[in-house]
């Protein structure tokens, strides 16, 4: 997760969650393309990404709509880049594989 927090002396609340990262476990895919997109973006946390470690690694990025709940970007894979919430620009491609 990337949050607003100030760090661990408080309890983290959903909104001072700017991102919440999920990376793909065999048996975990449902929940993590599914379940929780839905329950972040009722607990209003502006952006979801999940990464899949299988070949190629991928990651989808979510962002919050509003009244539509999560809109889900195409899958990106190589290179991540991003200025929102944070500029970041992630080399999936060094990330290790899945087994």
């Amino acid at each position: 997760m990337v949050t607003r927090a100030d760090g661990p002396t408080r309890r983290l609340r959903a909104e001072d969650v700017l991102v919440a990262i999920e990376v793909v476990s065999p048996g975990s895919q449902r929940t993590d393309t599914v379940t929780e997109p839905s329950e972040y973006a009722e607990a209003g946390i502006p952006h979801y990404w999940v990464v899949d470690l299988d070949d190629p690694v991928s990651l989808v990025a979510y962002h919050f709509a509003e009244e539509f709940g999560y809109l889900e970007a195409p899958a990106v894979t190589r290179v991540f880049s991003t200025t929102d919430p944070v500029p970041l620009h992630v080399d999936l491609d060094a990330l290790p594989r899945a087994r």
